[in-house]
């Protein structure tokens, strides 16, 4: 595996120290994933977030780390390129068993791309195109697979499923196990209850629970001849410091919506991650692998594969790079690719004076979307530097407007074009523009959603500063999606009034603001005139969101999150939570009891803005949560 000849004796030195700096990062990463259940039995929300947040910062300080060890012990920068080919080399050999290498070869890009000079950035000198297979990697060592496969029957299948919940060894005792694998039997039953079971009828489970926010989720499928039906079980605790299965999810569209761009990374202990990542594809084969990575919080080989797919499709595309299509953003200028469903944001040299912001401000502001709970209504952003494009793909016009806005970031070396810095995110039809177009239903669908999403941002303790439409988007599937962070605060940070009364009719006929305004004070009665200009989307609005218009909506929000309190924001419909069975049958057999069997966030608003129907795929029935 390794080459015969050597023009330096560091070579191997240097392979082996990038490997050991690969190997430093992974284990923090697993050991910070693996105590998720520790901190989920606690009830240590506040700790789970802490934990998110450093997380996705461990790899930029490995990579530093072992990018200033090799400075000072090998003048790494100084070696010629002939003796970074062999350390590629040796690399390659050193990662002969192990058991994330492609997360190594990331981890060897990001490190050498510091120190070597852009030109050198091609398949010889780092990872362009994967060297090592991933394929059949499985952890020998413990015993422990990947997932676990169980074999039930129509006579036994409740069991095995409380068995199953079981056997992830949770520390906190279930308020009621046998009444919630109930709800789960009947609702696996609504989908394969029609279908006869196969010879091979089997349920498989990931090992590992994946935790997010205030849940912990058991996911798997289910196998019955040549079909599969992909599931997920959030699990949550009650008032009573109890665990309750929370819903069932069922189908690919579920699975979507749980592992959506828009909501933070899971944690998960994993010793193979494309072993996991393999049998999510199987769950969700619509879900780039490049996501799927990311959603397990391994954003930075996310983003290395995003960047192959996004090469792959530059050479399988002739159209141009052209200006967003849209309002103009003030701070950041948006281009696209017609035939590629992501946008690129590049940062303004300047901006006007009504926004007072710095490019350092504003990646700040990126990043703080980047490390905070996303609750499903913020999309998340790759961040790249030194990208060269080639040049002719670009339109003119577009040519023109960096030159104009964005200079300094801007490079043009032949054939290439180099941006110093961008923002690559998910394409969504932007909400001004769908509101323009929308009738009836779907009118009214968008600006239900559209407070939705403003009251899930508030739960999540964000303030997304300006709220006009055109810094929203529609996805697909209808979900209304925050992408422009430049003036995001925290809530709590925000000073929430109600306009003063005027003292005299002068100050009542000004056409100026008359009363003082600190730099974090918010008017949400002034919202208004800015966000309803259109009488039909008032109309909606004031029906259903009133309430954004009242100050005292964000001060009891505001009031809760800085008491403590973690709001409840599901990744699922609301109509799907069994709490309104358990709800349904205390009535049926005690009419007059008070019901409240789990908590129930009494303020907290809905996920999502309508129920979502059901259909029949392939002899299963599968749930019908949208998809991002």
């Amino acid at each position: 595996m390794f080459p015969q000849q050597l023009t330096d004796p560091r070579v191997f030195e240097i392979a082996r120290a990038l490997q050991d700096g690969f190997d430093k990062h992974y284990k923090i990463f697993r050991e910070t994933s693996a105590k998720a259940q520790r901190r989920f039995e606690a009830a240590d929300w506040h700790g789970q977030q802490t934990a998110q947040r450093a997380r996705i910062e461990f790899y930029d300080l490995r990579v530093d780390e072992a990018v200033e060890h090799l400075d000072r012990e090998y003048q790494a920068s100084a070696l010629p390129m002939e003796v970074w080919h062999q350390i590629k080399l040796f690399f390659i050999g050193l990662l002969t068993g192990h058991h994330q290498p492609e997360c190594a070869e990331t981890f060897f890009n990001s490190v050498t791309i510091k120190i070597l000079h852009r030109k050198y950035y091609q398949n010889d000198f780092i990872f362009v195109r994967p060297a090592v297979s991933t394929e059949y990697i499985e952890d020998e060592a413990d015993g422990k697979a990947t997932f676990i496969a169980y074999y039930p029957n129509k006579d036994n299948l409740r069991d095995v499923l409380k068995t199953m919940v079981l056997n992830f060894g949770l520390a906190i005792e279930f308020d009621d196990l046998d009444r919630d694998i109930g709800f789960v039997y009947d609702a696996l039953q609504v989908q394969v209850g029609g279908v006869r079971l196969r010879t091979n009828f089997q349920i498989q489970v990931l090992s590992s629970l994946f935790f997010r926010n205030k849940g912990a989720y058991i996911v798997g499928k289910v196998v019955n001849g040549f079909r599969s039906l992909p599931f997920a079980i959030p699990v949550l605790h009650n008032s009573k410091n109890r665990l309750y299965i929370d819903a069932a999810l069922f189908g690919e569209d579920d699975l979507l919506a749980l592992f959506s761009f828009a909501r933070a990374y899971f944690m998960v202990d994993m010793k193979v991650p494309s072993a996991y990542v393999q049998f999510l594809r199987t769950l969700m084969p619509r879900k780039p692998r490049a996501e799927l990575y990311s959603a397990l919080g391994l954003q930075k080989h996310g983003k290395n594969l995003f960047y192959r797919d996004f090469l792959f499709h530059l050479s399988h595309s002739s159209d141009k790079f052209r200006i967003a299509p849209g309002i103009k953003g003030m701070v950041m200028l948006v281009f696209d690719l017609p035939s590629y469903p992501f946008v690129f944001k590049v940062i303004k040299d300047y901006f006007p004076p009504q926004k007072e912001t710095t490019r350092s401000l504003i990646m700040s502001k990126y990043q703080l979307v980047k490390q905070h709970d996303r609750v499903g209504r913020m999309a998340d952003s790759l961040e790249f530097t030194n990208v060269a494009f080639p040049r002719h793909r670009f339109d003119e016009e577009l040519i023109e407007e960096l030159r104009k806005f964005a200079p300094s970031v801007m490079e043009e070396e032949g054939d290439a074009l180099v941006l110093k810095h961008l923002y690559i995110e998910r394409r969504m039809v932007p909400l001004n523009i769908y509101i323009q177009e929308a009738e009836g239903e779907s009118l009214e669908h968008a600006v239900i959603e559209y407070g939705n999403a403003l009251k899930d941002l508030v739960a999540a303790n964000i303030f997304p500063g300006d709220m006009l439409w055109k810094n929203f988007g529609v996805t697909r599937n209808g979900k209304v999606v925050f992408y422009d962070y430049d003036e995001i605060e925290y809530v709590t940070d925000c000073n929430f009034r109600k306009v003063p009364t005027p003292r005299n009719e002068e100050e009542e006929m000004s056409g100026e603001v008359w009363y003082s305004v600190g730099p974090h004070d918010v008017f949400p009665e002034t919202f208004g005139p800015f966000l309803l200009g259109d009488h039909r989307v008032r109309k909606i609005f004031m029906e259903h969101h009133a309430d954004l218009l009242d100050p005292e909506f964000w001060q009891q929000h505001k009031e809760r999150i800085k008491a403590g309190y973690v709001h409840d924001v599901f990744p699922y419909d609301r109509s799907r939570r069994f709490i309104h069975l358990i709800q349904k049958n205390a009535v049926l057999t005690e009419p007059n009891a008070e019901v409240a069997p789990v908590e129930e966030p009494v303020d907290v608003p809905p996920v999502g803005g309508h129920v979502h129907d059901q259909g029949t795929l392939s002899g299963f029935a599968t749930g019908g949560a949208s998809s991002d």
